[in-house]
């Protein structure tokens, strides 16, 4: 295995400056040329001169507490810190002189006079930043010897030590241990600067300075901590140190890779010993995540070895029968028996598969392939659809191109910030670390959520207006806004004269300028004060650099193709797109929903979003691939399951993706999977689709494959190698070998061919190679001769349809209503701790924060109904009913309740419906008319669904 060369990534100790103008200056006889602004310490570093530090590091602002890093500047007294001297022409810095080395031993004594001593015995041994500091400035013994200490349980006489401060190992990743810490102060300023959590201070004063995690009594579980692992990364010590190293051992080599979870798409060393990982640490170069993580990315890829992965093939001719382990070879002949007599009885229609936007975009351009290269049809769709198809129509429409306009960094350009139907802390942690980085820098916030996130007021940040307004109503909420922009002359006319088409805008403004649309008139409807909305407005227009970024809040809408093209409405009224710190944005919630967009995974569709029925794009698909392609739209998965239970759709291979979890209105899914005769899954884990499946085919987690990610930012990053397949085979490895079980003849030896064929048929990637991301690090498609290193910013000159089209957004209300039999709104989401279905974060230690889906109800709508918190309630719909807990919060409204989806034995998507986005089928999981009443648990169809679960579940021979 070839490990990819990590750039140099050396701790700086502070942060690069900004700054254009340049200072020479001399740092021990050597000439370094620097930006302005640069401190004495990384002037020093760029010439390859480490001065001793232990406070600084260059993820946080300079500190200057250790005195470590002490150095003599020409023509001034004393002997300043260098870490916060900033570099100044003609500047003459000694770093080494008997004086400095004299007092750096001094200060090194200090620290090590309250230190324990078990260096060879301490997980941090070889990676310690205070045992290469004792070394560089040659301690060899220790003058002080100290009366107290904190790191002894007992003294001498055998008495208890009262400043001994035991371990705290209540964090299921990493531990505390206060008794190795130096009270350098890197992990509360991490805390504060990089995640923006504040969970962390320095309690005591002087010699009692510690560490403290929340409020006294608090460990590290109870606080605020959000392990997001920053601390731990900054720590010089072993104070804060992660679990799996005190186990396994120190790393003893690193591979770069992506994170396989939200659609940040976080760059990662991954740390080994041979083949095992020790653990993943946020890359500090990584262009999506600048060196910081989350939960899930840190720690939380422990699924990959859980017990209950699959590893071998397993077939079954019926779904009332156990499963049985079978080779790999015996399992794809009766899989593509199946298929090949499903198509001979009932036409080349009835099969059909189901790209993931968990796996690589070169597994996903496969599996289309798959269907229309072998099966001979369209009928290929994903689950990118049911969650951000609208944002394909929308602003491909608006557009032209159905993408988000910008990179992540540009959000430190940005002065107001509009976040629409998302929650960016709990499902896009990382990106909302930056986002509030910049809040407290001073931009100004926008919120436009029915419930009150974290970003409406958390740690020393708050959103200036909160428009909550009732799910179903953002098209009107929109409109709105535009309305006070038009009537009230703040348009960017310029913009819009010269980037847009203005006949359109000229109806567009008509349109929105109709008093009907005015916040006043709109009030009862959405529920959102006028004068609220109307300072809201007037933010976003007048406030500088104006920002969008939006969710599945927005999306997954009867309307949600409309609220994008309202959203795109506001920026191009405005003059907010194609410069940094502008733009319309939309986070993606899996780690590959952009790629497997880009792909080729709608049925109608090929890849580079180009119609299916366009003779010209088939006959580049047909010449590449030697195949004709059928020029009709297939089927989308609500069309396959209607289909299904028709008797007309017989097959299905669902890759990476839980459709009876994920997918709205459970019932309708589970019988269209029971009416065909063969599913195949393919999956790391058993989940609830495999339990209607015929063939399993064990799935190879991110950490054993070679690939691409596509991000919310379009980033295109490479996913690599660590291990081998623990099944046996990459999931593109298993494609082809199910396509060449029907006679496709594929000979893909290496995902940077099948990379290659996507670059030679899609005229976005036509520049993209595995060579120039590993050269690059990673690049933003559109990349071609026009773009040959990417396009960080989309639209600077012109849009890419030509000129932007403003597009009228008439509000119609969703079919599904509330009434005296369900007269609440549900609505769903996510949080931090777990990811999309759960598959992978419940089979980790994440559980300890989040082990069930609980049911958030206003204290007013609880206490009319007699529940109190923790109580079981029934949860019922017009589509069906699930039981789950109450718990009481302010932060919804009355008369709209809220859950998350995470865990199956509820079965949150029982209760949506089939309901959906008019341009796209996007179903309209955020609307959902209910009724909550007393329960005492489970219902009668959760616990036929468990059982019905477990006997699916049986593999032979343990079966009975």
């Amino acid at each position: 295995m070839r490990d990819f060369v990590i750039p140099d990534d050396r701790d700086m100790g502070t942060a690069a400056s900004k700054s254009t103008d340049m200072v020479n200056l001399t740092v021990d006889g050597f000439t370094v040329t620097v930006p302005a602004g640069t401190s004495v310490m990384r002037a020093g570093m760029e010439a390859g001169i480490a001065i001793p530090k232990l406070c600084a590091t260059d993820s946080v602002e300079a500190f200057g507490s250790c005195r470590l890093c002490m150095v003599e500047i020409e023509g001034r007294r004393g002997t300043p810190a260098s870490c916060t001297t900033p570099v100044s022409e003609g500047m003459v810095v000694q770093t080494q002189s008997a004086k400095l080395k004299k007092l750096r031993r001094g200060v090194m004594e200090l620290y090590i006079s309250d230190h324990p001593l078990d260096c060879l015995t301490c997980a941090a041994n070889g990676d310690c930043e205070l045992q290469d500091m004792a070394g560089a400035v040659g301690l060899r013994d220790v003058r002080y010897e100290a009366k107290i200490n904190h790191f002894e349980p007992r003294n001498t006489s055998g008495e208890v030590n009262p400043d001994y401060i035991p371990k705290d190992t209540s964090n299921p990743y990493f531990t505390y241990d206060p008794a190795k810490c130096i009270a350098c102060s890197r992990c509360v300023r991490a805390c504060e600067e990089v995640q923006g959590t504040f969970a962390l201070t320095i309690e005591g004063r002087g010699w009692d300075s510690r560490v403290s995690a929340g409020m006294a009594g608090d460990d590290f579980l109870s606080s605020d901590c959000v392990s997001c692992g920053a601390c731990v990364q900054a720590c010089p010590t072993a104070t804060l140190q992660e679990k799996s190293v005190i186990e396994l051992g120190t790393p003893e080599r690193s591979v770069l890779t992506t994170c396989a979870y939200c659609g940040v798409g976080c760059t990662f060393k991954a740390e080994l010993q041979g083949d095992e990982l020790v653990r993943m640490v946020p890359y500090r170069h990584g262009k999506a995540n600048r060196g910081h993580s989350c939960v899930k990315g840190r720690f939380a890829y422990g699924y990959a070895n859980h017990r209950e992965r699959i590893l071998n093939p397993m077939i079954r001719d019926s779904i009332d029968q156990p499963w049985r382990e079978v080779g790999w070879d015996e399992a794809l002949s009766f899989a593509a028996d199946r298929l090949r007599g499903l198509q001979q009885k009932h036409g080349r229609q009835s099969i059909g598969v189901i790209t993931s936007s968990r796996c690589t975009n070169e597994e996903t351009y496969l599996v289309q392939k798959l269907t229309r290269a072998v099966f001979h049809n369209n009928n290929t769709d994903t689950c990118a659809r049911v969650c951000h198809s609208p944002t394909g129509y929308g602003l491909g429409q608006t557009f032209g191109t159905s993408a988000g306009t910008q990179d992540f960094d540009s959000i430190e350009q940005a002065d107001v910030v509009v976040v629409i139907g998302a929650n960016p802390t709990d499902a896009h942690p990382v990106f909302a670390s930056r986002l509030k980085k910049r809040l407290r820098a001073g931009a100004k916030l926008i919120v436009v959520d029915p419930r009150r996130t974290d970003l409406v007021k958390s740690s020393h940040i708050r959103a200036a207006h909160h428009l909550a307004l009732r799910p179903g109503t953002n098209v009107a909420a929109v409109t709105a806004l535009a309305h006070v922009i038009v009537t009230e002359g703040l348009i960017n006319e310029d913009f819009i004269r010269t980037r847009c088409d203005w006949d359109e805008f000229q109806d567009y403004a008509a349109f929105v300028s109709d008093p009907r649309h005015s916040p006043e008139m709109t009030e009862a409807l959405t529920g959102v004060p006028a004068d609220e909305l109307r300072q809201a407005a007037r933010l976003y227009a007048t406030g500088g650099n104006g920002a969008i970024y939006y969710g599945l809040g927005v999306t997954e809408h009867s309307q949600g193709s409309t609220t994008v093209i309202g959203i795109a409405n506001l920026a191009m009224l405005t003059g907010n797109i194609g410069r940094e710190g502008v733009g319309v944005n939309p986070l993606r919630g899996q780690n590959n929903v952009q790629g497997s967009c880009d792909m080729g995974s709608f049925p109608h569709e090929l890849p580079g979003y180009r119609h299916v029925k366009l003779p010209e794009v088939r006959a580049i698909f047909e010449d590449a691939w030697g195949v004709k392609i059928d020029p009709e739209p297939g089927l989308r998965i609500p069309n396959m399951l209607d289909a299904a239970v028709e008797g007309t759709f017989k097959g299905l291979y669902c890759q990476g993706e839980d459709i009876l979890q994920s997918d709205p209105d459970t019932k309708h899914v589970a019988a269209g999977l029971a009416a065909m005769d063969c599913v195949i899954v393919h999956d790391l884990f058993l989940n609830e689709t495999a339990n209607y499946a015929h063939v399993f085919l064990p799935g190879s987690s991110f950490l054993e494959k070679d690939g691409t990610f596509t991000n919310a930012e379009r980033r295109i990053n490479l996913v690599r190698k660590l291990m081998a397949p623990k099944n046996g085979y990459a999931d593109w490895e298993v494609t082809q070998l199910l396509a060449n079980a029907m006679g496709a003849g594929w000979h893909y030896t290496h995902p940077a061919q099948i990379m290659a064929e996507i670059a030679a048929t899609t005229p976005s990637f036509a520049g993209v190679t595995y060579d120039l991301i590993e050269e690059k690090g990673s690049i933003q498609w559109p990349c071609n001769e026009a773009h040959p290193e990417g396009t960080p910013t989309m639209h600077v000159d012109g849009f890419v349809r030509g000129k932007g089209r403003f597009i009228v957004t008439e509000y119609v209300a969703t079919d599904e209503k509330t009434g005296p039999r369900f007269p609440l709104l549900l609505t769903t989401g996510r949080i931090l701790s777990q990811y999309n279905v759960g598959a992978q974060t419940r089979r980790t230690e994440n559980a300890v924060w989040h082990d069930q889906d609980l049911l958030e109800i206003h204290p007013h709508d609880a206490e009319v109904r007699g529940v109190k918190d923790g109580d079981w309630i029934k949860l019922a719909s017009r589509s069906g009913e699930t039981a789950l807990k109450a718990k009481i919060t302010d932060r919804v409204s009355p008369g709209v309740v809220y859950t998350t989806f995470h865990h199956p034995d509820t079965q949150a998507n029982v209760i949506t419906t089939d309901y959906s986005d008019w341009a796209t089928n996007c179903p309209e999981y955020k609307v959902t008319a209910v009724q909550v009443s007393m329960s005492n648990g489970p219902s009668d169809w959760q616990e036929s669904y468990a059982e019905q679960s477990k006997r699916s579940r049986r593999i032979l021979p343990a079966a009975e």
